[in-house]
């Protein structure tokens, strides 16, 4: 069976920051350190670092007055960070600094007197986030025929925003609308959908061109391995998302099927050999990576962390 492994996959600078940013606390303060909400959407992330000593809450009630608590790299609202304040906890910011870039454009455009438009998915971390750190109304919506549905006079001042871990070509489409509609409407100068997520839609667009079948593996909760398998789909290569190799079904391959795989930015590599030794077991594998970007990026530490060597 032959496989080509997408270039690039897996984790992204901003996940990288995240997940170094527990371990070294737990390496700084001792354990328990306490992380709001799941600190990238992946299983294995979790329980390995549950396993460290890390402590997964959903609200900030449930951390110890004075804890030291992680904010994910989705980013919080303020009245989170309110809250956090009140309970005196001992706060270390995980937010993607993508993610804080979109903040920071949605409050510029506030101070400059615009109604803000967000692109993204409701009820998600990052886009929760987003809506309580402008300061202001923000009109969520996600596809083009809701911009048809919109309501705004001609003449309102609009400013439009997007969740960082988008479908491209989706989000393309959805700005194009709003362009029509409002010609006057402004945005950032670059997309803020961020460099990672669509050096991996590239990846499998180009991927898809050389294969039978597409795995992606990631979480069914992580936003940009649900776009990569959906964007596959579109293609027309067949493609399924799977968190490592125990959900792999036999019937989506013969002996000879040339197989894609790719992984979302919060999937550690861990689980894509999972899938390739799931693979083997039912043919022989030649296992090749496809040519790809390389990505250089790397994001300092959140403020408040000693960096020293982990064991």
């Amino acid at each position: 069976m032959k496989v080509i492994l997408a270039q690039p996959r897996g984790f992204c600078a901003g996940v990288v920051r995240a997940i170094d940013t527990v371990e070294h606390a737990l390496a700084q303060f001792g354990a328990p350190v306490y992380v709001r909400h799941e600190i990238v959407h992946n299983r294995h992330v979790v329980e390995s670092l549950q396993n460290q000593g890390a402590t997964f809450v959903e609200e900030l009630d449930e951390v110890p007055p004075g804890a030291v608590t992680i904010f994910s790299a989705h980013g919080v609202a303020l009245t989170v960070e309110n809250q956090a304040r009140d309970r005196y906890l001992h706060v270390v910011d995980a937010t993607c600094p993508l993610v804080t870039k979109v903040h920071n454009h949605g409050r510029q455009y506030v101070a400059k007197g615009y109604q803000l438009i967000l692109i993204g998915e409701p009820g998600h971390p990052e886009v929760i986030g987003i809506q309580g750190q402008v300061g202001a109304p923000v009109t969520l919506i996600q596809t083009v025929e809701q911009v048809a549905a919109l309501r705004f006079p001609g003449d309102t001042p609009l400013a439009y925003l997007t969740q960082t871990t988008l479908s491209v070509d989706d989000t393309r489409a959805v700005v194009a609308a709003l362009m029509q509609r409002y010609p006057h409407i402004v945005g950032p100068a670059s997309r803020d959908i961020c460099y990672a997520v669509q050096n991996r839609q590239q990846a499998v667009r180009e991927l898809c061109t050389q294969v039978d079948v597409l795995l992606v593996v990631g979480s069914e909760k992580s936003a940009n391995s649900v776009t990569l398998c959906a964007l596959g789909n579109a293609i027309g290569t067949p493609s399924h998302l799977i968190a490592d190799g125990s959900a792999l079904e036999p019937d989506w391959f013969t002996p000879d099927t040339t197989v894609g795989i790719t992984a979302g930015a919060s999937t550690p590599e861990a689980s894509v050999k999972d899938v390739l030794v799931a693979l083997k077991s039912l043919a022989p594998l030649q296992i090749q990576t496809l040519p790809g970007r390389e990505e250089r990026v790397e994001f300092r530490p959140p403020p408040g962390l000693t960096l020293r060597q982990l064991p």
